[in-house]
């Protein structure tokens, strides 16, 4: 029987671009897409799509998506209150449906004792209980997305203006398109010399956010600033947005983190395992100005 690999999140930046490696190339591994509408799912010739409108939370129809699924692409919930939960009935569907392989969607510093920023620890009870199952895996650790990058900044007038209490720390941004080809060389590789390895996965060179500022300043010629904040001047200019403080401590705790030097990371894992290398900041931005047209 062919190896079957399951991806979640299909309809998602990340996932959709791993679908579309998978299924251009000549292993012609069958696909099974699990995702929450059919309707969104990516157009992909022999693909088997799955619907669970349910996702993780529904850890029963999830199970009974994945049966006959050998390896899993399993991506991380969207943050919320309950993702820790998601992803432990989401392993434990997988496991139970007999998935022999997962390769799981990770963060830097997951396998830290106590990182600065809150939501990384969500990673780390995701990969022990991952651990836990006996399965086959492989954690591949994410940096922060280079995507985001212009998303760090806010319109003053003719300014923008990255506002933060991140210090002079550093980031080792990562281009998705180089995430989801790194993606699509570990699924296709179903030797074990990857097995139980946590990858941490990041661009080429590890930028401040003064650095990010003035490539954000390059790209849309208008003049572009970071401004460090206090924990406290954080707090309150992201208060009126109305999110929960969870999410909030997400935020500012990610900046810290950066301050901290937990971000600051930079690996060869893209070159090594796409033999292409790493795209830096300014050539993914480059690449998708779509990115950065709310600046403009």
């Amino acid at each position: 029987m062919r190896r079957v690999i399951g991806v979640t999140g299909a309809t998602g930046a990340l996932g959709g671009r791993v679908v579309e490696r998978l299924s251009g190339t000549a292993d012609d591994v069958p696909l099974r897409l699990v995702v929450r509408d059919a309707g969104r799912a990516p157009r992909v010739a022999g693909a088997e799509v799955v619907e669970n409108p349910g996702g993780y939370r529904d850890p029963a129809a999830l199970r009974a998506a994945l049966d006959g699924v050998q390896t899993l692409y399993l991506v991380s919930a969207g943050e919320a209150e309950d993702r820790v939960q998601q992803h432990l009935d989401a392993v434990r569907a997988a496991a139970d449906a007999g998935v022999q392989r997962i390769v799981y969607t990770s963060f830097v510093g997951a396998d830290r004792a106590d990182p600065t920023f809150t939501l990384v620890r969500h990673h780390g009870a995701t990969e022990e209980a991952i651990r836990a199952t006996g399965v086959r895996h492989t954690f591949l650790r994410h940096n922060m997305y280079a995507d985001f990058v212009p998303f760090f900044a806010t319109l003053e007038g003719d300014r923008a203006v990255i506002a933060a209490p991140a210090g002079t720390g550093q980031t080792g941004f990562v281009s998705r398109d180089d995430l989801a080809d790194v993606a699509a060389a570990v699924l296709l590789d179903d030797s074990t010399a990857l097995d139980g390895q946590g990858l941490e996965v990041t661009g080429p060179e590890a930028l401040s956010l003064a650095d990010a500022a003035e490539l954000l300043g390059e790209l849309t010629g208008r003049a572009t600033e970071y401004r460090d904040q206090t924990v406290e001047e954080a707090w309150a200019t992201r208060r009126p947005s109305g999110h929960p403080d969870w999410e909030i401590e997400g935020w500012v705790t990610s900046y810290l983190a950066i301050a901290a030097g937990e971000l600051a990371t930079v690996t060869d894992v893209v070159p090594t395992l796409t033999g292409h290398p790493a795209r830096t900041v300014a050539e993914h931005l480059r690449a998708h100005p779509e990115d950065w047209a709310h600046l403009r």
